[in-house]
């Protein structure tokens, strides 16, 4: 008889000790499950803070701009810095009128870019012409070009929309443009700017590529239109957040040189990829 008590405590023992190791294991993962919800909590709480402050850095940059005394913040590319209550923001403010039109440039244009760049001058005619056809209505591609069979050939489940660029991001997505090339050459195209600069006081690599185009007897299509500028902000937080803010705005027509007195639309408003 006792035998079988000590078995029955024995069994209800080691009942106990099971369900002690559950409960501490259950324990366990709720205490995890709460320190990785915390610190999910306080990744987003930061990633708000920096791009609410990198939000509020674009819009005083561009209170500066029009800034019509001393204050005022010229186009200038150069990195300014602002600092907030929770978050330190650089910005820029640059001018699109100084780099070519991506959507207007002729092919010899962007083809001359390109070489200066450092692109062979093969590879820089295949992409000219398809940064074309990729623009234009056309029944065919061009000499050197690419429409929807070729993109198709190629393995692509895309073609040219025959509609002009809305983003230098979609650049990348014209047959052969590597992400590498579309580095390179993001900083001297703009698909906001119809006219083109001239090589007069323009950026050496633009004035460059302008040049080598002459020869070919291209000009550029130079004309006034109102300022379009794009500013951007990145924001870096106290909690570690961080968000770049790029926003694209268009003067318009009674800007007429004074930024005081001019109005603006906002042409784009994005999450600059770093």
């Amino acid at each position: 008889m006792s035998g079988a008590v000590s078995r029955q405590r024995g069994f209800a023992l080691l009942i106990v000790l099971w369900s002690v190791a559950l409960l501490a294991l259950i324990g366990t993962r709720i205490t995890a499950a709460g320190h990785a919800e915390t610190r999910l909590a306080t990744n987003l709480r930061a990633q708000a803070v920096a791009e609410a402050a990198a939000d509020g850095a674009a819009y005083e940059a561009l209170y500066h701009f029009l800034d019509g005394s001393g204050k005022h913040w010229p186009a200038d590319g150069l990195p300014r810095r602002i600092r907030l209550p929770q978050a330190v923001a650089d910005v820029t403010i640059v001018n699109e009128a100084r780099k070519l039109s991506l959507n207007v440039a002729f092919p010899p244009v962007l083809r001359a870019l390109l070489r200066v760049l450092g692109v062979d001058r093969h590879l820089a005619a295949v992409l000219a012409d398809r940064i074309q056809d990729w623009r234009t209505p056309s029944q065919g591609p061009s000499p050197l070009g690419a429409k929807g069979p070729q993109y198709l050939a190629a393995g692509r489940a895309w073609g040219p929309p025959d509609q002009p660029f809305r983003s230098i991001e979609e650049l990348g997505l014209v047959l052969g443009m590597t992400p590498e090339l579309v580095a390179r050459v993001r900083p001297y195209v703009s698909p906001w700017v119809q006219s083109s600069p001239t090589a007069i006081g323009s950026d050496p690599v633009i004035h460059a590529a302008l040049a080598e185009a002459a020869t070919d007897g291209v000009q550029p299509q130079a004309f006034d239109e109102p300022p379009t500028l794009t500013i951007t902000a990145v924001a870096v937080g106290t909690n570690g957040g961080r968000f770049a803010r790029r926003m694209v705005i268009r003067m318009n027509g009674d800007f007429a040189g004074d930024p005081a007195q001019g109005s603006f639309a906002v042409l784009d408003w994005d999450q600059v990829p770093e």
